[in-house]
C-alpha cells in the first residue's frame, strides 16, 4: 500500500479549532514535524481540510519495514550528535576563539 508523508508547514494559531484539532489527529504537533500515514481516504480527507497547512509526499510502502516506528517525526537535514542529542550541547563543549 502507498504511503503518504505528511508534513507541517504552517502554524495552526487562529486557525479555527477544527483544523487544529484535524492536524493534532493526523500526528503532527509543530513546523517541518512529518509522520507517515496510510494512503486511505479517511486520510486524504483530513488533509483536504488543512491542505493549507499541510505538505504531502507519497512513499513507497509495503516493505518488511513499513512499521509504525519507521520514520515519524523526522526532520529532514537534522542529525543527533554523539551522545545522541539534537542541541549544540553545554556552554563547555562549545570552544571560543
Amino acid at each position: 500500500m502507498t504511503k503518504l508523508k505528511v508534513t507541517q508547514v504552517r502554524s495552526v494559531i487562529h486557525r479555527p479549532k477544527d483544523q487544529k484539532q484535524t492536524v493534532r489527529r493526523l500526528g503532527l504537533h509543530r513546523i517541518r514535524h512529518s509522520v507517515i500515514k496510510d494512503d486511505r481516504p479517511e486520510i486524504r480527507g483530513m488533509i483536504a481540510k488543512v491542505q493549507h497547512l499541510v505538505r504531502v509526499e507519497e512513499v513507497p510502502g509495503g516493505g518488511p519495514g513499513d512499521g509504525p516506528g519507521d520514520v515519524p517525526g523526522d526532520v529532514p537535514g537534522d542529525v543527533k550528535d554523539e551522545r545522541g542529542g539534537r542541541g549544540r550541547g553545554t556552554a563547555r563543549d562549545r570552544t571560543s576563539s
